[in-house]
């Protein structure tokens, strides 16, 4: 029998938040109110009713987790946050929209407390969902290790998703995985109001949405406000036993398809595209809160169902918060070394004692290297995990001997493990990892990457662009990094990504030359708290300098993003410049260039964006201004070069796309030679 209770003030703080996302929108002229104002009773039961939130701290490891992924209703979001006491008053309100404020469009991880990741690209909320739901399962499995039952570390993730979120493909990666992955604590209502912004759905989406979940793997419930479209009736009592049924549901997500009416109870407007993005107007206002009994003046609230809604979920939070802390209280005294873990996790330190492999001179592949410095990392950085897109072998993002993240039933001879193991299988579905990534990130307690190829880090440009904004320090290895793909051809051969992605504001693209640039690029990307990074690796053998002879520089300087590899003989008259594969070639060019008599620096620069940061006496330090004959080589194009080689300077490039064949002969026959860079250097010291 359902402990449900609805009373007459939890139903006038509903109208209350109705009302204040038609004000809203309306003072600022622009914004969505249209779903806030229909799934107000469904955000408020959340807050009040059935999530785990704790008003005094926001960043409480017990707390549940909601997401809004049709983020353009942020104001039905930031309502409950102001009738909860959840950090935000009535003048944040008042202020949607506006430059400043702490209620933007959309909403922003970071900016707002108690948005637990930043939405509004339709699609993106429901893949970072489906990342905080593995997160939960396994960080249980990190610092609570062997547990039954619930632990400290359990919680639930719910998510609101629109019809636009269900015509998105990142969507279905998502749903698709979190099936496959049987995520028990990820419950997702679909608002199903037939509106998008072109009008009725039924011009671009028909399929049954139901059933397509089903076929997922989920647990599907539906519930019909509309009754088949014979009268509009809000049961809400259906939509908690529904959310209640949902947690008791272990072994599969669930999805309570909710039919509903966009706008409902606008006495005009309702059911209309014309609410979904814009003011509603005045007279529509009027109208509405006529029907709700409201004073007719903007943002009249009433203080009693205030003090009501911030009473109930501050009393509410108090005491799941009290019966956390003593079980939490109970694991610390149970598990010292788990304590340990989680202090440093949340210190957002690596360990002091932190041991990186140190490689020989010789030959070795960027991802190869990378492979090793991962499983070095496996018993030093627990919190660490990840996996590839279907390309595990190829980008070598697994660390030797951990279990895969799967059910039971989903092992194999291949890749044994179980619900908490390490390693994880995005299958293709670069899109979906790129969002799921995200949200493991946010979520605290562990920290993810995720690989493919290069090239296909087009599919998921849009989870990485939203990790850099968001300041989530998400990693991202992406391997086959140019031309040396080889005989795949153009299709697989990264041409325009290095600068495409460099375009990225608060994105680190690391672009190691070698095995042990490689090390410290995976030391100094785990540092980053506030930055996501693509760490950029070759499919062929790059050479491995020595940095015992006194004749190369250590590898600890990419910790700066550039540094002085190989020294001139002499006060340097060229500096040539190279990233990744490509530092070989220059090295090269610098031995003809010296038997010319040609004092030559090279310089390798894995990481522009930390060089750039760089106080500039080191950058100039490393190219003086007085050296302007200089070369920069890439297999990639030349743009973004033209503010280190200066306007003297040359860059040797590839400005088309490649073509099948060995890399050896693609890199001679398109120029990427050490003779190309010893011409272009002559060029630049005769400018």
């Amino acid at each position: 029998m359902s402990n449900f209770t609805w009373t007459d003030e939890d139903r006038r703080a509903v109208d209350t938040a109705r009302v204040l996302a038609a004000d809203a929108v309306q003072k600022v002229g622009n914004g969505h109110p249209g779903t806030a104002i229909s799934l107000a009773p469904v955000a408020y039961l959340l807050y009040q009713k059935v999530m785990k939130t704790d008003p005094t701290d926001d960043k409480w490891i017990g707390r549940d987790r909601f997401v809004l992924s049709a983020g353009h209703a942020s104001i039905l979001q930031y309502s409950q946050l102001y009738l909860g006491g959840l950090d935000l008053e009535l003048e944040d309100i008042e202020s949607l929209r506006t430059f400043g404020s702490r209620t933007p469009g959309h909403p922003e991880y970071g900016h707002t407390k108690f948005v637990e990741t930043t939405t509004g690209p339709l699609g993106a909320g429901i893949s970072n969902a489906v990342g905080m739901a593995m997160a939960a399962r396994r960080q249980r499995g990190i610092y609570a290790p062997g547990a039954e039952g619930e632990t400290p570390f359990d919680y639930f993730v719910y998510s609101i998703l629109g019809d636009g979120c269900m015509q998105e493909g990142v969507q279905a990666e998502a749903a698709s995985l979190a099936g496959t992955q049987e995520l028990g604590n990820l419950i997702v209502i679909y608002d199903d109001n037939r509106i998008t912004i072109e009008g009725d759905t039924k011009i671009a989406f028909g399929e049954d949405v139901s059933k397509r979940y089903e076929a997922y793997g989920w647990d599907v419930h539906t519930i019909d406000w509309t009754h088949g479209g014979t009268k509009y009736a809000e049961d809400i009592e259906a939509l908690y036993d529904a959310l209640i049924a949902a947690q008791q549901v272990t072994n599969k997500p669930t999805l309570i398809h909710l039919k509903t009416i966009i706008g409902w109870p606008l006495p005009n407007m309702q059911g209309s595209e014309k609410v979904h993005g814009a003011a509603l107007g005045a007279p529509e206002i009027t109208a509405l809160k006529k029907v709700l009994g409201f004073t007719d003046e903007p943002f009249a609230i009433e203080d009693s169902v205030v003090d009501y809604t911030r009473t109930q979920l501050a009393e509410r939070g108090k005491a799941l918060r009290a019966a956390w802390d003593e079980e939490f209280a109970a694991w610390q005294q149970a598990n010292p070394e788990g304590v340990k873990l989680l202090d440093r996790v949340l210190a957002k330190k690596l360990p002091d004692d932190l041991t990186l492999p140190v490689f020989e001179a010789g030959s070795k592949a960027t991802r190869a290297a990378s492979a090793d410095v991962l499983s070095a990392l496996a018993s030093q950085v627990p919190e660490l995990w990840g996996g590839s897109a279907d390309l595990a072998g190829s980008n070598n993002t697994t660390m030797k001997g951990e279990p895969s993240f799967l059910p039971a039933d989903r092992t194999t001879d291949e890749w044994p493990g179980g619900p908490y193991g390490r390693t994880l299988h995005f299958g293709v579905r670069e899109h979906g990892m790129g969002g799921i990534v995200n949200g493991i990130n946010v979520s605290g307690l562990s920290r993810a990457y995720g690989g493919t190829f290069f090239v296909f880090a087009d599919y998921m440009r849009p989870p990485v662009r939203l990790a850099a904004l968001s300041h989530v320090p998400s990693i991202f290895v992406w391997t086959h990094d140019s031309i040396g793909v080889g005989e795949d051809g153009p299709t697989h051969q990264p041409i325009e990504h290095l600068a495409a992605y460099r375009a990225i504001p608060g994105l680190a693209i690391v672009r190691p030359s070698d095995a042990n640039e490689t090390a410290i690029a995976w030391r100094e990307i785990l540092k980053l708290t506030d930055q996501p990074a693509g760490l950029i690796l070759t499919r062929q053998n790059t050479r491995v300098v020595d940095r015992t002879s006194g004749e190369f520089a250590s590898a600890e300087g990419l910790a700066k993003g550039a540094y002085v590899l190989k020294e001139a003989s002499a006060a340097p008259q060229v500096i040539l410049i190279g990233t990744g594969s490509e530092v070989e070639v220059a090295l090269d060019a610098q031995t003809a260039l010296e038997a010319e008599g040609v004092p030559t620096r090279v310089v390798s620069m894995p990481c522009q964006e930390w060089f750039d940061a760089q106080p500039e006496a080191y950058r100039n330090e490393v190219l003086p201004p007085e050296v302007t004959a200089r070369v920069s080589v890439e297999a990639g194009i030349a743009q973004g070069w033209a503010k280190y080689v200066g306007c003297k300077g040359r860059s040797v490039s590839i400005e088309h796309y490649g073509a099948s064949g060995k890399g050896t002969v693609l890199f001679k026959e398109f120029g990427l030679t050490s003779d190309a860079v010893v011409a272009a250097a002559k060029e630049s010291l005769e400018a």
